[in-house]
């Protein structure tokens, strides 16, 4: 058996583990984190949004590097206390019901304890927020940038005071340029909200003269926020000005409210009031020596309250003394509720020149969506610029070309799952297809009704109505989706202003390509030097060996397979139906006839008259597009009085014909 001397200092080594292993009150450490949480333990406890800053606030500044690792876990509910010595441990799950436990400080692990030895520490949502505040200023120079972007996003969302010193000292060692830039921009930011020197402030809010972002002006349209109050002389205090009543700032009932307040006026007692005055003092059946069957008028009921008044039984009352004379004799000031006036003065300059720049940044979208607009229009009527602008064929069916382009992009997008690769597809198919349905339809029928505008219109009307009724025989009355590709998503963002979508872009310049393969095809091809032959003068090009009929059969195909394209561009953004061609027909003629019959330069300057024009009324009337519609059709038909031929007329002989 083992001697007491060789018990003794086993036993001792045995405790000495267990004291290792499960530190009590006198292994606590005596530095580190965890005397803090031990100082703020009654706090952590009972985890009050309205008590627990101290502590979090000791933490956070302890300048010691295991403080961040607290919070998180402290956020993350993963902060256990054990019971028998009140000692704060990041925990996870052990075995079975058991928690893990880790020392704060040293980072090592501590061992497992059942959960019945530990109290979990968990924060309600308004302590979590309070400390993802103030782990914010560990996160804004943590290794990771996109933590650290995360962290300005959570400034953004909540600022702080307390972020203003961490925000400045992360800046200097920040080794990413856009998230420094960043940075220097929300510390400006900051400084106008929350720095107590009034210089930096006003130096903070100058710099952001010209600047758009949505944020800058968030934070400075506060800065002019006022209140209105009555006072006889100027109040002391930022006076923004001295306010008339009756105006949108201050209604007369409201500052007549303020006149009683201040004891400038005497309430006047509402018509309910004055009522239940009179039957309060009915004597005798009369009120005021008016009998009470004559009070049916308001008149004689403000005879009777007058004449009570009079006896001082009730508050005076005059009808003539309403509240827009009361309000006569007082005056009242609007304060500013920023006590600085350099600041106040500061944030109204810039915003003056912010708003003179959001104005030319306006006018700059403005400018974009008509120019978008415009190529759209364009891209609808350049095939009307052929079959009506060349030919002189009234075409009522164009718009229902453009549709049979559409369904056409829906049908290939079916078959071909990717976006991207049915889009390349669909173009040259919608060409062909409408190509083929106008020779078709001028061998059939334009051909015999050359020269004959008006049934040519009637014939071409008729068919735009079968067509419509066949593709709702085909699709249906259901808008159909056409569905752009991925990197057709989105917008692109110039400012927080400007900005268009890559869909408008990809149709400006699939139209400026149609325009130069027009172009092309009239003044490099055999096409379209016998196209502009036979339009001029068919006799005389027969006459040459061209043939008339095949000319017209091809240039008629050529303007319905670019409407068929001109369907596809449309459909990625419009609504696919049956009546889609309709709502592009009427622009497309109002686009040939305006900018020159005959002319592809004038199809371009109508496409950009109208677009212009719509998007400069619609800015006007911004509720109502219907009458945008109305009032451009009225323009154009004023127009057209004064130049019938055109914004650029055909010149020589063919401009008589």
């Amino acid at each position: 058996m083992p001697t007491r001397s060789r018990i003794i200092p086993l036993l001792a080594c045995l405790a000495l583990a267990c004291l290792a292993l499960f530190p009590g009150p006198l292994a606590a450490q005596d530095s580190g984190i965890q005397p803090i949480l031990q100082a703020h333990r009654e706090a952590i406890e009972k985890s009050s949004r309205k008590t627990i800053g101290a502590a979090i606030d000791a933490i956070a500044s302890s300048g010691l590097p295991q403080a961040q690792a607290v919070l998180e876990s402290w956020q993350a509910k993963e902060m256990y206390q054990r019971k028998s010595d009140g000692l704060f441990f990041r925990g996870t799950s052990g075995t079975g019901p058991a928690i893990r436990l880790f020392d704060y400080d040293s980072g090592a692990e501590i061992g497992e304890l059942a959960t019945a030895e530990l109290d979990q520490v968990k924060p309600n949502s308004g302590v979590r927020g309070l400390i993802g505040a103030a782990l914010v200023r560990f996160q804004l120079s943590d290794p990771d940038p996109d933590r650290r972007r995360a962290a300005l996003d959570a400034i953004a969302r909540d600022a702080e005071p307390s972020h203003l010193a961490a925000l400045a000292a992360s800046i200097a060692g920040e080794p990413d340029a856009a998230i420094k830039a960043a940075k220097e921009r929300t510390l400006r930011l900051l400084t106008i909200r929350f720095s107590d020197a009034e210089n930096e402030r006003v130096a903070a809010i100058r710099s952001f003269k010209g600047d758009i972002g949505v944020d800058a002006r968030a934070t400075l349209n506060p800065l002019l926020a006022t209140k209105v109050m009555f006072s006889a002389t100027s109040p002391a205090g930022n006076v923004a000005h001295e306010v008339d009543p009756g105006g949108a700032e201050l209604s007369v009932p409201a500052a007549h409210a303020l006149m009683v307040t201040a004891g400038a006026a005497p309430a006047i007692p509402t018509a309910e009031e004055r009522k239940a005055a009179l039957i309060a003092h009915i004597d005798g059946g009369r009120v005021g020596g008016v009998p009470i069957g004559q009070l049916n008028t308001q008149t004689a009921r403000d005879r009777a309250y007058a004449a009570l008044a009079k006896d001082g039984l009730v508050p005076p009352f005059a009808p003539e003394m309403e509240a827009a004379e009361a309000v006569k004799t007082g005056r009242f000031w609007a304060l500013y509720d920023e006590p600085s006036a350099a600041v106040t003065e500061a944030a109204r300059e810039t915003l003056g020149s912010i708003s003179t720049t959001v104005a030319v940044n306006q006018a700059l979208d403005l400018t974009l969506d008509a120019l978008s607009l415009a190529s759209i229009y364009f891209l609808a009527a350049i095939g009307l610029a052929i079959t009506f602008g060349v030919m002189g064929v009234i075409n009522m069916a164009h718009g229902e070309f453009i549709m049979m382009g559409a369904y056409t992009g829906y049908v290939i997008q079916q078959i071909i799952p990717d976006y991207t690769v049915s889009i390349l597809v669909a173009i040259p198919v919608a060409f062909a297809v409408t190509f083929g349905a106008g020779v078709a339809m001028e061998r059939l029928v334009i051909r015999w009704l050359y020269h004959r505008p008006l049934e040519t219109l009637l014939a071409t009307f008729g068919i735009s109505i079968a067509l419509q009724q066949l593709a709702k025989n085909i699709f249906g009355t259901q808008a159909r989706p056409l569905t752009a590709p991925a990197w057709l998503d989105g917008a692109w963002q110039l400012n927080d202003v400007v900005g268009i979508s890559y869909i408008r872009i990809a149709i400006f310049v699939l139209a400026l390509v149609f325009l130069a393969i027009y172009l092309w095809i009239m003044n490099r091809t055999r096409l379209g030097l016998e196209t502009r032959a036979v339009t001029q003068n068919p006799k005389m090009a027969g006459s040459m060996g061209i043939n008339p009929d095949r000319v017209n059969m091809l240039t008629f195909g050529l303007g319905s397979g670019i409407a068929g394209i001109a369907g596809v561009a449309i459909g990625l953004f419009a609504k696919v139906t049956s009546e889609l061609g309709q709502d592009y027909i009427v622009q497309s003629f109002m686009t040939v006839v305006v900018g020159g019959v005959g002319n592809v330069w004038g199809t371009l300057a109508g496409a950009t008259l109208i677009g212009f024009l719509q998007k400069g009324i619609e800015w006007l009337n911004p509720s109502n597009t219907l009458a945008a519609q109305t009032y451009m059709i009225v323009f154009i038909i004023i127009f057209i009085q004064f130049r019938p031929r055109g914004i650029i007329a055909l010149k020589g002989r063919a401009a008589g014909d």
